[in-house]
């Protein structure tokens, strides 16, 4: 009996799948890379392992799964928007390397790690409210953080944007806080409290307002930042 899917659509499911309502549900994982896509050629619902649909010319992520057990990576194509974006993802959800303006869309939840590194993001309206590893939103247009993650478990990097404010950032970070190389003059709307290193080079600091009140281990900012070295003997941290 010949098969309702297109081969290399076959060829690219590792375990197996059934077609539901015009839906393609996968036990297993699906590897679409490199081949070629501008739009999903079948509509998938639910996927239990990881997509990938990375390296492609895609325009749209219309007939991605509505659901991913694991990670979803979809970097190196030509998407400028997340709709259509799965509602859930288990683990990482990587789209580093697009040309996205803006986040809408995104999954409501992430069980990895949220990644839009080096695209062309103005606002992170429409982020998942929690990321439960680590979330990346460095080298985009950013010039606030209203509107992203307030809980996120492990690492926050926002280096490499037009940040005037770090307003909108959670109040506590496990990990390492990075608003390198940004425009902020100020540190205040900042984490309180960082498990790791905060770092805040690259910037145009006149005061350390809003520095963290908590730093487990290194504050890293320009030399000739005022207040630097009052603020690092009162915290007994390494430069």
């Amino acid at each position: 009996m010949r098969s309702p899917l297109p081969t290399e659509i076959e060829q690219a499911i590792v375990g197996s799948w059934q077609c539901v309502d015009g839906r393609v549900h996968v036990s297993g994982d699906v590897d679409l890379s490199a081949l070629g896509l501008e739009r999903l050629p079948v509509v998938f619902g639910l996927v239990s392992g990881f997509f990938y649909c990375s390296d492609n010319p895609l325009i749209t992520l219309a007939g991605a799964p509505t659901r991913v057990g694991g990670d979803f990576y979809c970097t190196d194509t030509l998407l400028t928007t997340l709709e259509g974006a799965p509602e859930f993802v288990g683990g990482d959800f990587f789209v580093a390397h697009n040309r996205l303006l803006d986040v809408k869309g995104s999954p409501r939840e992430v069980g990895g790690s949220f990644n839009c590194y080096r695209n062309r993001i103005g606002s992170l309206e429409g982020a998942p409210k929690k990321v439960t590893n680590d979330f990346y939103c460095s080298s985009n247009q950013l010039v606030t953080l209203e509107g992203g993650p307030l809980s996120v478990g492990r690492t926050y990097f926002c280096s490499n944007n037009r940040l005037v404010s770090l307003k909108g950032s959670p109040a506590a970070v496990s990990g390492n806080f990075s608003c390198a190389r940004n425009q902020l003059e100020s540190l205040k709307g900042g984490p309180e409290y960082v498990g790791r290193n905060f770092y805040a080079y690259g910037n145009p600091l006149k005061v350390l307002d809003g520095a963290p009140s908590k730093v487990k281990l290194g504050f890293y900012a320009d030399a000739n930042t005022p207040g630097l070295e009052a603020f690092m003997a009162s915290r007994r941290l390494r430069a």
